[in-house]
């Protein structure tokens, strides 16, 4: 099982998130940078592509439309499926930068029920949470 944050866990996600249904327009460059691991801060990207991970990786993207900051215990909340990150900005649990427009437009993608029901998935053969 990979581990969280590891190439292989972004792999497994990308994988699970390509088979949600399309949503034309959803697309963004999404940069997570996460705080107060043991490993350190971790920073990965996804890239969405009409309401799909079309790509992922490891580290700070060129460009990214917007930035999550968010700690380690917030980020393991939000896969696990126990926080929502957009409640989690809401209470200033999770900071963002970049394009707030862009943001809203992926938040109906991030929050729906079948994302929400493929990270789970990919919790559930994940370590490390």
């Amino acid at each position: 099982m990979p581990e969280l944050l590891s190439p292989e866990w972004l792999d497994l996600q990308q994988a699970a998130m390509s088979a949600l249904p399309e949503r034309p327009g959803a697309s963004a460059c999404i940069q997570y940078d996460v705080a107060g691991g043991t490993a350190g801060p971790i920073s990965f990207h996804l890239v969405l592509d009409d309401g799909r991970i079309a790509d992922s990786g490891l580290g700070a993207a060129d460009e990214p439309d917007f930035v999550l900051a968010v700690k380690w215990d917030d980020f393991v909340a939000s896969v696990r499926g126990d926080l929502d990150l957009s409640v989690g900005f809401m209470q200033g649990r999770v900071k963002v930068t970049g394009n707030i427009g862009r943001m809203l437009s992926v938040l109906p993608v991030t929050t729906s029920p079948e994302w929400n029901e493929q990270l789970r998935a990919v919790a559930s053969q994940t370590t490390g949470l």
